[in-house]
């Protein structure tokens, strides 16, 4: 498989924009206060390992497919942590690190919505697709999160 030089570029992006995505939920999830969002934190980051995994072999020359059944289940509901008082310190915290993750998450999906028009070959163009779509998932699990928790109005 032979890749043009904009899609070396895009794929190039995308990798940073995971690396960091990888090094900002490792990093939060020791940091967040609540229990619930530890866990959020590290299972969304071993899903962004995966999808630097993928754009790694993307690179190298092997397009993985994607099941259609891959996507992860996500979390709609969680127990509220945090109650109105805006002025708790940890609430505070960890809003910041849902807010800065859900932008981080928003631009994600954005360059994967812009690759995927980029791409000559459909198989990559679908492994970008269903990135893509786990990129929003972890968005809505983020929202719902901070949504439950008076972070989100």
């Amino acid at each position: 498989m032979q890749l043009t030089q904009k899609e070396t570029s895009f794929l190039n992006d995308l990798k940073g924009q995971e690396q960091t995505c990888v090094e900002k939920y490792k990093k939060y999830s020791s940091d967040a206060n609540d229990e619930q969002l530890k866990n959020l934190f590290s299972q969304i980051g071993q899903t962004e390992q995966q999808h630097l995994d993928t754009i790694n072999q993307i690179m190298g020359g092997t397009v993985p497919s994607m099941q259609s059944g891959e996507n992860k289940t996500v979390q709609l509901n969680f127990t509220p942590t945090y109650n109105t008082d805006s002025s708790d310190p940890n609430k505070q915290k960890d809003s910041y690190l849902c807010t800065d993750l859900l932008a981080t998450e928003k631009h994600a999906s954005s360059l994967y919505n812009t690759s995927v028009f980029e791409f000559k070959d459909t198989n990559i163009r679908n492994v970008l697709n269903h990135i893509q779509k786990e990129e929003q998932q972890h968005g809505e699990q983020l929202y719902n999160y901070m949504s439950q928790n008076g972070m989100y109005s």
